[in-house]
Order: structure tokens, then C-alpha cells, then sequence
């Protein structure tokens, strides 16, 4: 044949070529990420509309059913949509077909998506976009407890410094912590003081609104400099706030606190978590849709130092099942290697539903 021919006249030139096939072929197998869990791309994009109080049919007439229409005259490519208007919460699906680019269809949503709100109730913000993934499945928890911290501030800490630290890690997505109470500044109205000085809860709103302002207020130029000049439109602390006027009443100035205590606190609590008889609060980390399981967990072990305990997603778990019961693969090697992967990228546990079956395997000496 032509090749062999070829080949004896010029071995020099094939030995590199199968050299450079063996490197790359290495490298090639180092770099690829290992995972058993497919990469499942389906485009979806879900768009979530809050307004706390609001009822669902206000919800679904005011908001849901307007960025419907919207949307489909704006956004490209959409298959079919489903929405589900709760309580405070208005939920939006938008499915796409197959051949969609994703990326401009997020943008086109989110354009729109501010366009709608010079249309809706006054106090509408900007919904929140998300782009689904059925590969994002969560993979680690992390938990922040203290002897000494109260629930607000270990919300605070692991909202605003542990998740922030989480966000570096390459392949890995975090939601809002579980448990713990969301820090707010709270007012609380003295219902006789109001009625005493004739005065409503609106009252107090608008003087605290028109006076927490953050003004640009320019420079002042003297001389041969320019200053900038800055207004005290803004209490330094929450206690200022207290002191606020609100609006003179029979000759008498009412201020805030005559009426209401402002004070540092919390949200109404909607979820609790317990670790070791002790309040905490709770940071799921998520596999991103292109990236390793194993990869992501190697990376947090290193960005924390700290014992990392893995699930094993029941996806993954009744992947291995089904293909065992089918004679696909060998069941008990495959379940092995999959949890092996997990120790291997630094792991110090595993949650799955392997586990009474990996101890029998285990204690057998298998």
C-alpha cells in the first residue's frame, strides 16, 4: 500500500508524528474532566419577579402575564413558557428551542425586563435571570456555626465573606445561605404614640425617606482650589435615624423616636438549620454545567483547608443503578470508582445512597 511505501521511505517523519500523537494523547487525557454525570445543556431561562405582600392574582394580571407578553415579542427563538404566580414571588419559564443561542436570549430578557418596570406598581425591582442547567446540581455544603454569634450575624458572615470567597472557585455556583436571619434595620412603630400625636406609619416612611439620602452635591471652587463638598443628607449610624424629625405637632417637633425605635435586626425568619445542637447556617455549593465534580471539590478543599464532605447527586446515583440492573457495566466497580473519584480530588466524606452498600463491600474486603 501507498502508506507503507511512504513509511519505509521516510521512518524519521513517522516516528515524530507517532511521538507527538503519544505526547498530545497524554496531555490530551490529563487536562479532559472526569465526570459521570453527563453535561446536559437544555436552554431555559427562568425569570423571577419579588415584591414582598403582594397577593398572586396581582402577581399573575400586574406582573407575570405583562412580561409574557412582552417577551414574545422581543425574545427570539422561545418554544413555549410557564409561569406560577405564589405569594410575594411571580416565577416565569421560558423554554427555548434546541439551535437557541442562550446568551442573547438572557440579554434580550433582561432588556426587556427593565423596560417593564416604568409599567408596573411603584417599588418594582429588576427580577432576577437564571440561566438552567439540569448539570447544576449541588455537590457540597458548607456550615458556619459559633458558640457566641447570633443568627443574624452568621447569615451575614457566610452571605457576605465565605460566599464571596466561594465565587473564585472555578466551576462552582452558590446560592443564599440557608438558615439564619437576613439582616435588616428594622423600625418599630409605637401604634399610641402615633395616635397620640396624630400621626400615621406613612408619616415615618417619608420622613425617613426624604432625609437617608445619598445627593451628588458638586464641588465648590475657592480660589485656586476645588473642594468637594459633601452633604448631611445620610446618618453615619443606625441610632442617627432615630433622631430624625418627622413634623411639628401643636408647636412641639415629633422626631422618629418619639414615636418608633429603629434598631439593627433581622428579617422574618423562613428556614432554621441545626448543627450540633447549635443554630447555623448553611452554604450549598453547585457543579456548574460544563465543569468536573471532582475538580470543583479538589478546589474548595484548597480554598478553605478545612474537612470537605461530597454528595453524590441521586442523578449520578441512578445512572450507576440502571445501568448495573441493565448488565451494562459491573455495578460494584463502577460504584467504587465513582466514590474512589471523590477521595482522590481530597474529599474527607461522601453522602450517597451507596453508602450501605460501599460499607458491606468495604468490611468484606473489597
Amino acid at each position: 500500500m501507498w502508506i507503507v511505501r511512504l513509511a519505509l521511505r521516510r521512518p524519521y517523519t513517522f516516528v515524530v508524528v507517532a511521538l507527538l500523537l503519544v505526547v498530545l494523547g497524554v496531555v490530551t487525557v490529563q487536562r479532559m474532566p472526569t465526570d459521570i454525570f453527563p453535561n446536559v445543556d437544555i436552554p431555559v431561562v427562568t425569570v423571577i419577579w419579588s415584591f414582598t405582600g403582594i397577593a398572586p392574582e396581582d402577581m399573575e394580571k400586574r406582573v407575570v402575564t405583562v412580561s409574557e407578553r412582552a417577551f414574545t415579542t422581543t425574545v427570539n427563538d422561545i418554544e413555549h413558557m410557564e409561569s406560577q404566580s405564589m405569594y410575594g414571588v411571580g416565577v416565569i419559564k421560558v423554554f427555548f428551542h434546541p439551535s437557541a443561542k442562550v446568551e442573547m436570549a438572557v440579554a434580550q430578557i433582561t432588556s426587556i425586563s427593565q423596560s417593564l418596570l416604568r409599567t408596573l406598581p411603584a417599588g418594582f425591582t429588576p427580577p432576577l435571570i437564571i440561566r438552567y442547567s439540569a448539570s447544576s446540581v449541588p455537590i457540597l455544603q458548607l456550615s458556619v456555626t459559633s458558640k457566641v454569634l447570633p443568627k443574624e450575624q452568621l447569615f451575614d458572615y457566610a452571605n457576605n465573606f465565605v460566599r464571596t470567597q466561594l465565587a473564585t472557585v472555578q466551576g462552582a455556583a452558590v446560592s443564599l445561605p440557608y438558615g439564619g436571619k437576613a439582616r435588616q434595620i428594622m423600625v418599630d412603630l409605637n401604634p399610641k404614640a402615633l395616635n397620640g400625636y396624630g400621626l400615621s406609619a406613612i408619616d415615618v416612611v417619608n420622613a425617613i425617606n426624604a432625609q437617608n439620602l445619598i445627593l451628588p452635591s458638586g464641588t465648590a471652587k475657592i480660589g485656586t482650589r476645588e473642594y468637594s463638598v459633601q452633604l448631611n443628607s445620610s446618618p453615619d449610624t443606625v441610632e442617627g435615624l432615630n433622631n430624625l424629625p418627622i413634623r411639628a405637632v401643636n408647636g412641639a417637633v415629633v422626631f422618629v423616636r418619639d414615636v418608633a425605635q429603629v434598631r439593627d435586626g433581622f428579617s422574618v425568619q423562613a428556614n432554621i438549620v441545626s448543627a450540633g445542637n447549635r443554630r447555623a447556617s448553611l452554604l450549598t455549593v453547585l457543579k456548574g454545567g460544563g465543569a468536573s465534580t471532582i475538580d470543583v471539590v479538589r478546589r474548595v478543599k484548597d480554598t478553605f483547608s478545612m474537612p470537605t464532605f461530597v454528595y453524590q447527586v441521586s442523578g449520578e446515583y441512578a445512572m450507576i443503578a440502571a445501568a448495573a440492573n441493565n448488565g451494562w457495566i459491573d455495578g460494584d466497580r463502577a460504584m467504587m470508582e465513582s466514590l474512589l473519584g471523590f477521595k482522590r480530588a481530597g474529599a474527607d466524606g461522601i453522602l450517597t445512597y451507596f453508602a450501605p452498600k460501599a460499607a458491606e463491600k468495604i468490611k468484606a474486603g473489597g
